[in-house]
């Protein structure tokens, strides 16, 4: 059994938004395509938000960090981002191009105050799983298509994770966009994930 998982596609990763993912936009269409594709087989449809407290601690304002910066958060590398996809905020919201309710299913992650979380399944730490495993499990998925924002974070994270976790993924290459704090950060990402066993195609080939 196949699923359509969709990356963090809310407003503060698109135009305008505090992360502003440069032509996160561009990937609305495809995301609604696909959702309609995926509907028509009458296939699982999932989605994962970014669900910050605004407390966050990998927000640079809250750590004393520069944006864009890496420092350590609970033992770990981490990023210093600007406050984005605050918990009931605006930026948190889906697109509002994005045909959100044929989404079955949405995972929040990011809720813990003291560690990010870019993978679906866990945080940064794997200290703990969000539900999005066994979710999957409990239904026979296998087979996993994903696509989102942002290519080089939360999109390889989840790949990565779901390849650990023994799915097979399709990495949806036109449906994603980088942050790119480095220029070859988005390209560097996607030879990772096909190295460890992402199959990469594009959307017109479902």
């Amino acid at each position: 059994m196949k699923a359509l998982l969709l990356i963090d596609l809310q407003n503060d990763f698109c135009k305008n938004g505090a992360l502003e993912v440069k032509e996160g936009d561009l990937v609305i269409p495809i995301a609604n395509s696909l959702i309609k594709k995926f509907k028509e087989n009458n296939d699982l449809i999932l989605a994962t938000k970014d669900w910050h407290p605004l407390t966050h601690k990998s927000f640079a304002k809250n750590s004393n960090g520069k944006i864009g910066e890496v420092g350590i958060l609970n033992g770990l590398p981490q990023v210093w981002w600007p406050a984005h996809c605050v918990q009931n905020s605006f930026g948190s919201e889906f697109h509002p191009n994005l045909n959100s309710k044929d989404i079955d299913i949405t995972i929040f992650k990011g809720t813990n105050n003291e560690i990010d979380s870019y993978s679906g399944f866990f945080d940064n730490g794997k200290f703990k799983k969000t539900e999005l495993d066994q979710i999957l499990k409990s239904k026979n998925i296998d087979t996993l298509y994903i696509l989102g924002l942002a290519t080089d974070y939360c999109v390889k994270f989840t790949v990565l994770d779901a390849l650990e976790l023994g799915y097979k993924v399709y990495l949806v290459e036109d449906g994603c966009r980088g942050v790119n704090l480095a220029p070859t950060d988005s390209s560097k990402s996607i030879e990772e994930m096909k190295d460890k066993g992402a199959i990469i195609i594009k959307s017109f080939q479902i």
